[in-house]
């Protein structure tokens, strides 16, 4: 019986303690508070003036272009540029054989010192002739005669002198010159060669590059839909004095000059449905070379009330497509399907999906899952680039800190 009374109340004692903790570990639970939802950066869309920018793509192409052709025919003698070299209007470049052109001159000059003294003979003897018409001494018919020996003569004159420049243009065209100024090709002949006077060859090409063109070409659908966007009153237009043309190098840079749009082509090619635009930029360090493909990028006209949010801002879902997630009134994340348009001064323009006052989920999407409940913030970006310059200049201090040993 003794020992009976002893385990009851040691087990009486252990079932006690269980029940004291038990009772314990439910005050804990429930004094445990509900975990705060998580925060994350967000901007409000508001509608804001863009550029409507056209990305296209084209080609670079010289200002001018001149093939040197020979204008005589003849035996090149000398070749007086380095090839690839710039020369200047005038320059010399070919020297075509002159000796068979100053004997032309020569002759053609001889026979005009003919033709003068031809000419003074019979100027002699039309005044002799005219002095005994006027005193009956001679008839009139010698007289006629005379005085048309003298026109023949000085008609014989002009034709020598035209003769004498002939020969002289021909001898001044054995210097073959540069038509224009610019850059000079590779050198098509060299001496010995033969040349004949207005070949289909040429000897060499000059092409102007201190300026260049950019050919680039657009859908006509496209532009009929900008031309609808602004009868709409949808877009502004820009002055066509104001608009902007700028080139994407094939390295993704930005050329440094802006350029100008020349003009439109009146007409549609047939065979793509597209229309050729021409843009002038300048091109002083002759970066842009003819046959060059850049991308052009064109200011068409103006949004007034466009949406746009940061490029960050914009998630790919499952399918492939765009969309944003957005917080809703009671601060609860929904995804929104969006198209996007162009890429303008950093933003993403948004064509379809949004509407002015929504707040769009920029950082933190690693927090939440779609219909979490989050705590939204505003998001500063001059703070986003200052806290990555910061973070970039704490990582390099650490790479050049000295180890301690």
């Amino acid at each position: 019986m003794l020992g009976r009374l002893h385990v009851v109340p040691s087990m009486l004692l252990v079932f006690g303690a269980a029940v004291l903790l038990s009772g314990c570990n439910e005050q804990s639970v429930a004094s445990a508070s509900p975990p705060e939802p998580p925060e994350v950066s967000v901007v409000t869309v508001k509608p804001s003036p863009r550029a409507i920018v056209r990305e296209l793509p084209g080609r670079i192409a010289p200002l001018r272009v001149a093939e040197v052709r020979p204008r005589v025919s003849g035996i090149i003698v000398a070749r007086s540029f380095q090839q690839g070299s710039r020369v200047k209007a005038g320059d010399a470049l070919y020297q075509i054989d002159p000796k068979p052109f100053e004997v032309e001159l020569q002759a053609t000059e001889a026979a005009l010192a003919k033709a003068e003294a031809v000419k003074e003979q019979a100027g002699q003897h039309a005044r002799r002739v005219g002095i005994l018409a006027s005193g009956q001494a001679a008839s009139q018919a010698s007289n006629e005669t005379a005085i048309a020996s003298l026109r023949q003569a000085e008609a014989d004159i002009a034709a020598r002198q035209a003769d004498v420049a002939r020969a002289r243009l021909n001898l001044g065209y054995a210097t073959i010159r540069a038509p224009i100024s610019g850059v000079i090709g590779a050198a098509l002949l060299s001496e010995g060669a033969l040349v004949v006077q207005n070949e289909a060859s040429s000897l060499a090409t000059i092409q102007q590059l201190d300026s260049v063109y950019a050919d680039f070409t657009q859908s006509i659908s496209e532009m009929n839909r900008l031309r609808r966007d602004f009868e709409r009153g949808d877009l502004d237009r820009v002055a066509p004095d104001a608009a902007k043309v700028r080139l994407v190098l094939d390295d993704g840079s930005v050329y440094p000059e802006n350029g100008k749009l020349l003009f439109s082509d009146a007409k549609v090619d047939a065979n793509t449905g597209q229309v050729t635009l021409r843009g002038e930029f300048r091109n002083p360090k002759q970066e842009l070379l003819p046959g060059l493909y850049v991308r052009v990028l064109i200011e068409q006209g103006r949004d007034p009330d466009a949406l746009s949010v940061p490029p960050q801002a914009i998630q790919r879902n499952s399918s492939g497509a765009s969309e944003v997630y957005l917080v809703k009134d009671d601060n609860r994340i929904v995804a929104q399907p969006v198209r996007t348009g162009n890429l303008v001064d950093g933003q993403w323009l948004i064509t379809e999906g949004l509407e002015p006052g929504q707040r769009v989920v920029v950082e933190g999407f690693q927090k939440f899952a779609v219909g979490d409940v989050v705590r939204p913030s505003a998001w500063n970006d001059a703070q986003a680039v200052d806290g990555a310059a910061a973070r970039d200049q704490s990582a390099a201090a650490k790479q050049t800190q000295p180890a301690v040993r």
